[in-house]
């Protein structure tokens, strides 16, 4: 009788592959690697801890690991991003394996997290099983920063952010993916340093894989711990999905065209001076996420969630301006191209006339 993908025998080693980027997580890394492991001989897998160049103890930690667990093991990530740890990952360490689970550090798994995971796959026969993530914090701010994250002011109802699982979709948090999808559609794009899972998310659906979005193992993530942090990460977001749009054209929701209005609200304070028409804008929108933010602490009975709106206000800023960065940067690099296509066209057309 054939074995089901989550009742793999022993002998196949490195039917799962398991890899998790991680650079300087040493508050999280060794609970995610220990829960992981406590699975690992029952379902066969092998983890990847892909270090992007840790300077904290994040090494230290994963070689003490590996030394207890031969299927745990380090491996040197040196173009530091997590596209390129994944595809990497794969490059040495499939040795023959059925799938690929991407695993954050930054997050906290529910016990048997993969198993959960594969025998989603063998009951939907999904090329790619996504699941929901759910924001927690410890510091008062990250209780802030959850709360907007869980709510429609910071996910603006990405299914996967909300309770919506049981369905196909054309996004979602990365879980499990067949390696046969993965390579055929060529691995992550390893010039996207974010929102490099929506745009692999894109060529799997145009190639006809399918998402599912499982309600089953939904993971615990933990936001960044300031204001300057999360603006950080969300311009990087934001950059990452401009590049997204320009490189495929869809999958823009109305979410994006409403954070995008938020950068020009912004800097229509420039002219505040001249009218106070020109500040109206920006403060709409702040007197809005303060508004709902303080609302979402009432409901929640949490005095550090009513500071949600300044949150989202950080994430939301974040994401607009690195938006049109991103457009930015896009089109500029598009721009430098065309002349020297031109170029190269003029050449060759001399080129035939002088012979």
């Amino acid at each position: 009788m054939s074995l089901r993908p989550y009742e793999m025998s022993q002998s196949s080693t490195g039917r799962v592959l398991v890899v998790i980027p991680c650079l300087n997580e040493e508050q999280h890394i060794e609970r995610v690697v220990t829960k992981l492991a406590a699975e690992a001989d029952r379902v066969n897998l092998k983890i990847v801890l892909a270090d992007g160049g840790s300077t904290d103890r994040t090494r230290a930690v994963v070689t003490r690991l590996a030394d207890l667990n031969r299927r745990v093991v380090l491996m040197d990530n040196s173009k530091r991003i997590q596209s390129a740890a994944m595809n990497d990952a794969v490059r040495r360490y499939d040795d023959g394996a059925q799938f690929l689970i991407r695993v954050d550090a930054h997050a906290d798994y529910p016990d048997r997290y993969c198993e959960h995971l594969l025998k989603v796959q063998a009951r939907t026969r999904a090329d790619s099983v996504v699941v929901s993530m759910r924001t927690e914090g410890h510091t008062c701010f990250q209780r802030a920063a959850a709360a907007a994250q869980n709510s429609i002011l910071g996910n603006g109802g990405a299914a996967h952010r909300n309770d919506t699982g049981g369905r196909w979709v054309e996004h979602g948090h990365h879980a499990l993916m067949t390696i046969e999808a993965f390579n055929a559609v060529g691995g992550y794009d390893e010039t996207f340093s974010h929102n490099e899972d929506a745009e692999l998310d894109a060529r799997l659906t145009a190639e006809g894989f399918r998402i599912y979005l499982t309600e089953e193992s939904r993971i615990t993530y933990y936001p960044r711990g300031s204001a300057t942090a999360l603006f950080r990460q969300y311009f990087k977001i934001g950059y990452g999905r401009a590049r997204n749009f320009l490189k495929h054209r869809k999958n823009v929701r109305f979410r994006h065209l409403a954070l995008a209005g938020v950068a020009p609200a912004v800097c229509l304070l420039l002219l505040a001076p001249f009218s106070g028409m020109f500040a109206l804008p920006a403060l709409a929108w702040a007197l809005l996420c303060l508004g709902y933010g303080f609302l979402l602490g009432i409901r929640l009975h949490d005095v550090c969630a009513v500071a949600a709106g300044i949150a989202a206000i950080a994430m939301q800023a974040g994401w607009s301006f690195g938006f049109f960065a991103g457009l930015k940067a896009e089109l500029s690099r598009a721009d430098a191209v065309r002349p020297m296509d031109d170029d190269a066209r003029e050449t060759s057309r001399s080129d035939r006339m002088a012979r």
